[in-house]
């Protein structure tokens, strides 16, 4: 049986404040300066760490500076200047076929919509959701990466597992003025202290309020009960 939806309600409400004093100014960690960067940006960065794109994309944007660009791309080459990126050689295809998409389908622009984002190779609801939010200010959902999946399962606020069924279940109790940021605040509390091998339960603004706290395991552990 799950958590009733007013107490998970409270929970994100309280979750939400403490982050927001923590994080004052969430917001995107990859380095873009117009749509399409945006969008190579973040189909790079799945399953892999945004340092690391942003490292590839300094040079990367010199050279392919439009869709076209992409679209007319040799493949293999597109490949080896993206080496270093997770599964490089499947995002080169994603690329090169983006861009021959957004060329003939769209005028050189990137989309945007949900529907017209996730027609385009590597991207998803998560990469359709960031371009929609930071490249044309429209939010339609939450971005669930690995950092909001892991989250907001450890503080109580949903046992969803799967990315698409998270963020609706999400999207029921965070106020829709927070869901762009809610992501972002989940992030930096996630690299900062609630790591996924070792969180920092001690130096944590949530622990008083997180079911998952470790601080809690072992006082149940001296109580002779199971964490």
């Amino acid at each position: 049986m799950g958590t009733p939806l007013e107490s998970r309600e409270r929970q994100v409400v309280e979750v939400l404040e403490r982050l927001y004093e923590e994080y004052p100014e969430p917001d995107i960690s990859l380095e873009f300066s117009n749509r399409l960067e945006l969008l190579v940006a973040v189909v790079l960065s799945a399953q892999c760490t945004d340092e690391r794109v942003n490292e590839v994309t300094e040079e990367l944007f010199e050279k392919y500076r439009t869709a076209a660009d992409y679209a007319e791309a040799d493949e293999e080459e597109l490949a080896e200047d993206i080496y270093g990126i997770t599964y490089h050689n499947s995002k080169a295809g994603y690329l090169k076929s983006a861009g021959e998409a957004i060329v003939e389908e769209h005028d050189g622009e990137v989309p945007d919509t949900m529907s017209a984002l996730t027609e385009l190779s590597g991207v998803g609801r998560k990469t359709a959701n960031v371009v929609l939010q930071h490249g044309h200010e429209v939010v339609e959902g939450i971005v669930v990466d690995t950092h909001v999946q892991r989250l907001s399962r450890r503080l109580g606020l949903t046992e969803e597992t799967a990315p698409e069924k998270m963020e609706r279940d999400l999207m029921e109790i965070v106020p829709e003025d927070d869901w762009k940021e809610y992501t972002h605040l989940l992030i930096s509390h996630g690299r900062e202290t609630c790591t996924a091998r070792n969180p920092d339960c001690e130096d944590c603004v949530l622990e008083d309020v997180c079911p998952s706290s470790r601080l809690d395991s072992e006082v149940d552990l001296a109580d002779g009960s199971e964490w």
